[in-house]
């Protein structure tokens, strides 16, 4: 049976594996050394479903590591070379970033992976929502590098919050 979700644009049988972000299967991996578990999301694990990344571990950041920013724009604005990631502390570490959302991309076309499942508002992950630059706690409208990256891919990027609405609802078994 086909689970059609027509607001996010996705079939659920179609997803054969999907990326997601490892903080929200609970792996400690966020900027402050924990993780973000989402209990909808480990019926992925269970089904052989998910191939988790922390794009920002994957690109060189360490665990625990400053919270950083991007400033002037959003990730798409990154790719471009017309924003950059910033720590609190000042440090550039957009090439980081960057670094990440190729790590991320590769693993989406080595396993085929059409799906993403990353965590809102974040300057690598956010979907929709990120912090808006200046390390004051405001968000913005707005995507992350790699979410922004993956798109250019075509892969559609879900937040953990549109995921967990779907997968709460039981659909999961549905999958494949």
């Amino acid at each position: 049976m086909l689970v059609d979700n027509t607001r996010m644009g996705v079939v659920m049988a179609d997803w054969k594996s999907c990326l997601v972000s490892a903080c929200l299967l609970g792996v400690p991996c966020a900027y402050d050394g924990r993780g973000r578990l989402v209990e909808g999301l480990s019926s992925l694990v269970i089904l052989g479903r998910a191939v988790p990344i922390c794009p920002e571990v994957a690109g060189g950041l360490s665990i625990p590591r400053p919270t950083a920013e991007i400033v002037g724009g959003d990730g798409s604005d990154v790719l471009d070379g017309r924003a950059r990631v910033v720590t609190i502390a000042g440090d550039d570490v957009t090439a980081t970033f960057l670094r990440g959302a190729e790590c991320a991309l590769g693993v989406v076309r080595r396993y085929g992976i059409s799906v993403a499942i990353l965590r809102q508002r974040s300057p690598s992950c956010g979907s929709a929502c990120i912090y808006d630059g200046t390390h004051s706690g405001v968000l913005r409208e707005g995507q992350g590098v790699t979410a922004a990256l993956l798109r250019r891919h075509g892969i559609e990027v879900l937040s953990e919050e549109d995921a967990a609405n779907v997968l709460g609802r039981g659909d999961e078994a549905k999958i494949g």
